[in-house]
């Protein structure tokens, strides 16, 4: 090993260190921007340093390709929307995956004679890279409603997935044994490609959160994978890294929702368990006039922000209504359910960009046992992470999820702009209890004519 290869790994492993702290700050809100940066910072290192080093390009393509990339990159951040950031999340998943994909397809077709091992990395990455990119559009196909969010299923649909398993199983041997025929190779691009749409289109929309947590665990895997092809150990250990990290996240999400992973994967196989339960009562709408004499006279607020939130951009309008409250007397919380909204995180960050202090935000098992002394539950555009039939309905489809139970309140406020039921198409008890009121319309005007009040 010459100087200059030690230099390389020096630099590599430097790189890795900064990933890993990287990741360890990002365990905090309080400290996740500073490891974001830290991250981009190692991987912009790394792909400079690899591509010197392999003479792939110029020092003035990659200063042209930095310059590129970080305008979309700015564009991105600027012109997307809170509500979009999960779509963006999906295609970001995707275009790591196709890199991979990428990287795998020119190892397999290179000149030079690749051992067996080699080959097998290389059409791991493959497969997986393509599985992440397609089942990524899908994802964000969903969620921009491009189609249908329930589950998209058809007869024998289980059988089509057990014959492309085979087949790609098959075509992997064939590329693997005889790298040199091309034919293998779109065949194995092709395959893979279907089941990654084949994988996600009957997963159904509520449980995107934990479908872009898993695609963003396959793009580690890709990019791990696609690392042993190329026999580079940064890319071995960044890709190790993000996949672990995805499937942590992933199991976590599932737990919150008290579901197996199999079970969210394949659930749109099965029948929909229903129950015969009717939910009985009376809605009690709410005018915000009247809402802001009791907000007067409360100590304690709890809020528990949804999808809706987001929707209306409401954010801001929270932050300025809990300001008041505070000078009020009375204490904010904030509780977060860990598959609120629809990408991992999706809340946090929507309240970080309104400067909600992060020591105000509180997960759900922090926050269940002391909700019975809240005298206000604001909840806003959330529905199924409060839905009490996860407690109380024993065959509803949710019954068993670990829920905010909003109801246990002393008085709840639910924004809404209609009754629609929420991503698990169910209805939500919660709306007939005895202490909650309905503020019926658009989350940020209401929580204006709030602040207004006050200001009167």
């Amino acid at each position: 090993m010459n100087d200059f290869s030690i230099l390389i790994n020096a630099v590599y492993v430097i790189c890795t260190l900064l990933f890993i702290f990287g990741l360890k700050l990002l365990g905090h809100p309080s400290t996740a921007r500073k490891g974001n940066l830290l991250s981009a910072l190692a991987m912009l290192v790394g792909v400079v340093v690899t591509l010197l080093d392999r003479s792939i390009i110029s020092f003035e393509l990659i200063l042209a390709s930095i310059v590129v990339g970080s305008a979309i990159g700015v564009f991105a951040a600027k012109k997307v929307a809170m509500t979009s950031m999960p779509e963006l999340v999906s295609l970001f998943n995707g275009v790591g995956g196709l890199a991979s994909l990428a990287i795998a397809y020119a190892a397999i077709i290179s000149e030079s004679q690749l051992s067996y091992f080699v080959l097998f990395v290389s059409y791991l990455a493959l497969l997986i890279g393509a599985v992440t990119f397609s089942g990524s559009i899908v994802a964000w196909a969903k969620l921009s409603e491009r189609i249908v969010g329930r589950p998209i299923v058809f007869k024998g649909q289980a059988f089509a997935n057990v014959a492309l398993i085979i087949a790609i199983c098959v075509v992997g041997y064939l590329v693997i044994t005889q790298p040199e025929l091309t034919t293998w190779h779109y065949l194995a691009i092709g395959l893979a490609l279907l089941m990654g749409v084949m994988l996600v289109l009957p997963i159904g929309g509520a449980d995107m959160p934990v479908v872009i947590s898993l695609l963003n665990s396959y793009s580690g895997l890709a990019a791990c994978a696609a690392g042993f092809a190329l026999e580079n150990n940064l890319l071995i250990v960044a890709g190790a890294l993000v996949g672990a990290s995805g499937i942590i996240l992933t199991n976590i999400m599932c737990k919150a929702m008290n579901r197996s992973l199999v079970n969210v994967l394949t659930s749109g196989f099965k029948a929909v368990v229903t129950n015969d339960i009717k939910i009985e009562g009376e809605i009690k709408p709410l005018s915000a006039d009247d809402a802001f004499f009791v907000l007067e006279a409360a100590q304690s607020v709890l809020v528990i922000p949804g999808y809706g939130l987001a929707v209306a951009q409401a954010q801001h309008a929270m932050k300025e209504l809990q300001e008041i409250l505070e000078k009020n007397g009375a204490e904010v919380a904030y509780a977060i359910h860990p598959v609120a909204g629809r990408m991992p995180g999706h809340m946090n960050v929507l309240l970080a960009e309104a400067d909600v202090s992060y020591e105000q935000l509180f997960e759900m098992d922090d926050v269940n046992p002391q909700i019975a002394h809240y005298d206000v539950a604001i909840v806003i555009g959330a529905n199924d992470v409060v839905n009490p039939a996860a407690r109380e309905m024993q065959g509803s489809p949710i019954y068993g999820m670990p829920v905010i139970n909003a109801d246990l309140a002393k008085n709840v406020f639910v924004l809404k702009r209609g009754m629609a039921t929420g991503f698990a198409g169910i209805d939500n008890p919660l709306f007939f209890k005895p202490n909650c009121r309905m503020i019926f319309g658009d989350a940020k005007e209401t929580l204006n004519k709030l602040v207004h009040q006050f200001a009167d």
